[in-house]
């Protein structure tokens, strides 16, 4: 046979091959194939018909961040955005890069095969085959492909938003640390006034040396405690930058975090139902490999060629291939539960976050109210003490209550917009999606 008869056998087979797939295959993909979008981008295009075929990843890219453009908190975002190694996008890629895989799987396979029939003679073939019935297999395999694209889309979404959280909890550390020195280095400054008055009536016989004794002892342990606010400062501000991108030393002040628990579907409910998709996937294409398929198949080479249909299955069939199938039956129910199960998780999170958000925003308005009241009843025992109404251990005890009023004050202020914070993350409302 001759060269250009054996290359015609060859097209006729692979055209015919072809033309089976198209039939065979869905209407959807056909449209997918031969549809263009003029003015944009290869990677734009991918990227819309990503969205458009999977809802998941479209609520993902149209998701905007809560943090206020241009505020303290989008500039710690920024900063530690721009030093982040993106590992999980690097699995993202290896995903999309499977998905892109597995939709060609509808084409047909074509392999050579040598083989050596006797010690002097090479018998060299090359196969055609097409798959005309599967139960299946390759449609899961490609809904597989894309469910493992959403949950490494879903994961890296979790880890942008677990580092801008990691950032910004570093950031709130610093900055109480930095308010917290400033309110001890006044607590530091009045109580050493209280000392010298008193060591002025210690020296004049007016008071004892046990109250000088109490003053000198509480006014180490405010060093004491502006000395571990000052290297708490410090650490968190070491420990951010060396996660930024540049030095976030000059950031001040804190932002408001505008959030509310419906703003968003949680991210660990769209990874669980991600992964639903891929294991009822799995679980079709389990099934399919018990079951046997049809293909078209050819061979061409120096002793001929042909065409013939083939009847196979993966596995043999045993007398445990019924429980087989129902325990893959079962398993596409028990993806749906873990997707239950997952909301219901991700509700009570919520409801905690949320319940503790309202509860520090009535103490911080506590806390001030407090705080306002503790200064006035200070006011009032200096004026007294000043009018020979008190002793300065009187006033000492209120000035104490008064600078711990403050000290909570501060603390619940920075809960509160941790709270925020955490319950934008649990949201994946920390970083824009389309920025991921």
């Amino acid at each position: 046979m001759g060269q250009g008869q054996r290359s015609a056998r060859w097209l006729a087979a692979g055209a015919a091959c072809v033309l089976l797939a198209g039939c065979m295959s869905g209407s959807d993909e056909g449209v997918s194939r031969f549809n263009s979008d003029a003015g944009l981008r290869p990677d734009q295009v991918a990227r819309q018909k990503e969205a458009a075929g999977s809802p998941i990843i479209a609520d993902l890219q149209s998701r905007r961040s809560v943090l206020v453009p241009g505020g303290s908190f989008d500039q710690v975002a920024s900063g530690v955005l721009g030093a982040y190694s993106r590992s999980a996008e690097s699995d993202l890629l290896s995903a999309r890069l499977r998905a892109e895989a597995a939709s060609k799987n509808w084409l047909p396979r074509i392999g050579p095969n040598i083989s050596l029939t006797s010690l002097s003679d090479v018998v060299s073939q090359l196969i055609v085959e097409q798959v005309l019935f599967d139960n299946g297999r390759k449609k899961a395999e490609r809904a597989f492909a894309k469910a493992d694209v959403e949950v490494a889309a879903v994961t890296l979404s979790d880890d942008v938003n677990d580092r801008v959280f990691s950032g910004l909890s570093l950031y709130l550390d610093a900055a109480q640390a930095r308010e917290r020195v400033v309110l001890e280095t006044r607590t530091l400054a009045d109580m050493s006034r209280f000392e010298y008055i008193m060591s002025e009536r210690v020296k004049g016989g007016v008071s004892d040396m046990s109250d000088l004794n109490i003053l000198g002892q509480k006014l180490a342990e405010i060093r004491a405690t502006l000395a571990g606010q000052a290297e708490a400062e410090t650490t968190a501000l070491a420990e951010l930058n060396a996660m930024s991108a540049r030095p976030l030393d000059g950031v001040k002040g804190l932002s408001e975090v505008p959030i509310h628990i419906d703003d968003a579907e949680p991210l660990d409910v769209l990874r669980a139902e991600a992964e639903k998709e891929r294991d009822v996937a799995g679980a079709v294409m389990a099934r399919a490999g018990l079951l046997p398929g049809l293909t078209a198949g050819g061979t061409i080479g120096e002793n001929g060629s042909g065409l013939g249909l083939n009847l196979r299955s993966e596995q043999l069939l045993g007398l445990g291939t019924g429980a087989e199938m129902r325990a893959i039956e079962a398993e596409k129910e028990a993806a749906g539960r873990r997707v239950s199960q997952a909301e219901e998780d991700s509700n009570r999170i919520l409801q905690r976050l949320e319940a503790r958000l309202a509860a520090l925003s009535r103490q911080v308005g506590e806390a001030s109210a407090l705080s306002s009241a503790a200064k006035a009843n200070l006011d009032l025992f200096q004026d007294q003490y000043d009018s020979g109404q008190r002793q300065v251990m009187d006033v000492v005890g209120v000035y104490e209550t008064f600078a711990e009023r403050q000290t909570r004050a501060v603390s619940l202020k920075y809960e509160l917009a941790l709270a925020r914070l955490e319950i934008a993350r649990h949201l994946g409302l920390l970083a824009d999606g389309s920025r991921i």
